[in-house]
């Protein structure tokens, strides 16, 4: 447990309320800035959902990442770290993947078609135009096109959002002529794609929100460009080993770590938040930054009467994301499956209204699986595969979730190994598991998710921009957001994006130059050195 410090409160004083990816990096910035920061974290380690696992089996020890296992848009990140005087190439070393991911397409009656997807896009269309000839050329369409949106959507995504107003600006009115916002996602790449699999191709990253492409908006169709133009990413060691990166960083400029230090709550005189109280003891600062679900972090540590439009009762009526099914296998064997490979349900619309709309469990589950231990040797003992597996499933919001978790986890996990050996071709999976730990929704709420939704509030139009949780909290002073809840949104880049946004407000309340703005000379060639060769299409 924490020992309090000096009670004499600082201007620069920050209490950051969990150590994930989102606190790292806002840590970072803080301190970077010249402010004095301390992180208080519930758990032994860091990283929050970006924590590690490890599993002892015979003949030794497994690794897993528990939560995110796709890297992208290295950039955002060393934005941050150069803040530090530092970059990320220095501090972990990153793996660029090829093919990205498989992905396994189901079709009713038929064999899933595979993919193996690729940053060479004249070699992507070639794949594509071999499923159906008109969809490679529009591939190369479709990538050129979302080049132009994300960069005309980049100010919207790296700005605060705080009414109608900041919508008003040319940058953001600009974004928004490539914006339709009456058209889902699947329905969008219906203009360019003939065939139902290959929009499922590029529409299933959704999911990265917690969402259907059948209800998620259209200007989400950024996200398997992103995938295209930036690459994905294993850090060696696991994404944990970005965490483990930033909490040195953090130290290195004078970040303060408090583990086993869950915060109780804020405490408020009148509408200021004072500190923090953790076992309850008061520990004292100005200003006080939220890194957790920011729906079930609000109702715990901030009163309802300081909350306004934000009660109980409003953010249970919420829309929320899926939740997930997660598998940490030690396997007996080299698998021989991509390192991440994903399967779309044969019946995959109807798959995704079971998880959203009906709260049940399919008989033919979409599922992901990462084998990272195949490039990395780090991650299992030898001759042996660490698996991570993830089904999305129904959230445990009343009304909607019919899944009883005490008797469906041992059900899904049969389903999700017999998938493993008749879809993914893993043989005898039963009889080589040497360590395996499961974690339901029900697990992912009582880590303080708001219905164990696992990607945060849902991206609806009427639940993002200056409808998600602010970065500064209106009507209350010092209290501050950071993470997947606020804008512009869940996924490790969009987190970071969020860190910068929180990090240069709260700078400027404090007086301080936000060590983000960098002369150039800094961060030149940032963008070039993780952006893909593409092709001049």
């Amino acid at each position: 447990m924490i020992s309090s410090h000096n009670q004499n409160l600082n201007v620069s004083d920050v209490a950051l309320v969990g150590a994930g990816p989102g606190g790292l990096a806002a840590a970072i910035i803080l301190a970077a800035s010249g402010a004095s920061v301390h992180v208080y974290e519930a758990q032994p380690i860091i990283g929050g959902r970006s924590r590690r696992l490890t599993l002892n089996g015979d003949p030794g020890q497994f690794h897993f990442d528990v939560g995110p296992t796709f890297f992208m848009m290295p950039y955002v990140l060393d934005e941050i770290l150069a803040a530090a005087g530092s970059k990320l190439s220095e501090r972990v070393e990153l793996l660029r993947l090829d093919p990205m991911y498989r992905l396994l397409l189901g079709r009713p009656g038929q064999e899933p078609i595979t993919l193996d997807t690729t940053q060479d896009m004249r070699l992507m269309e070639q794949r594509l135009s071999a499923i159906e000839p008109h969809d490679g050329p529009a591939f190369l369409k479709f990538i050129s096109d979302n080049r132009r949106k994300l960069e005309a959507m980049t100010p919207l995504l790296r700005s605060p959002i705080r009414s109608v107003l900041d919508l008003c600006t040319m940058d953001n009115m600009r974004a928004g002529t490539h914006l339709r916002p009456w058209q889902s996602l699947y329905d969008h790449l219906r203009g360019y794609f003939k065939h139902p699999q290959i929009r499922l191709a590029l529409s299933f990253q959704s999911k990265y929100l917690g969402m259907s492409p059948f209800e998620c908006p259209e200007l989400f169709s950024i996200l398997p460009f992103i995938e295209y133009e930036y690459g994905i990413w294993h850090p060696r060691g696991g994404c944990n080993a970005i965490m483990n990166a930033m909490r040195d960083i953090a130290q290195e400029l004078g970040v303060q770590f408090h583990f086993n230090s869950p915060v109780d709550h804020i405490e408020f005189e009148g509408r200021q938040a004072v500190g923090v109280r953790v076992g309850g003891a008061l520990h004292r600062h100005k200003h006080v930054v939220i890194n957790a679900d920011a729906a079930a972090a609000m109702k715990r540590m901030i009163p309802e009467s300081l909350r306004g439009a934000w009660s109980d009762q409003n953010i249970d009526r919420k829309k929320y994301s899926c939740s997930t099914f997660m598998m940490y296998l030690g396997v007996q064997g080299d698998i021989e499956l991509p390192h991440h490979t994903i399967y779309a349900s044969r019946q995959y619309e109807q798959n995704l209204k079971d998880i959203s709309n009906n709260g049940v469990l399919s008989e033919d589950p979409s599922m992901y699986v990462c084998n990272p231990s195949r490039l990395d040797a780090s991650m299992a003992p030898r001759d042996h595969s660490a698996l991570y597996i993830l089904v999305p499933t129904p959230n445990t919001q009343p009304g909607v979730n019919q899944v009883d978790w005490n008797s469906s986890s041992s059900t899904l996990r049969e389903r999700t190994l017999d998938q493993l050996e008749s879809i993914f071709g893993v043989g005898d999976i039963r009889g080589r598991i040497r360590a395996e730990k499961h974690i339901t929704p029900n697990e992912w709420a009582a880590e303080g998710i708001q219905y164990g939704a696992t990607f945060n509030l849902a991206h609806t139009l009427g639940q993002m921009l200056h409808k998600r949780p602010q970065h500064k909290m209106r009507g209350v002073e010092g209290t501050w957001f950071v993470g997947g809840g606020t804008h512009p949104g869940s996924g490790l880049p969009v987190i970071f994006l969020s860190s910068q946004i929180t990090a240069r407000l709260l700078c400027a309340e404090l007086g301080l130059r936000c060590a983000l703005d960098a002369p150039p000379s800094r961060s030149s060639g940032m963008l070039q050195e993780w952006t893909s060769p593409t092709v001049n299409i």
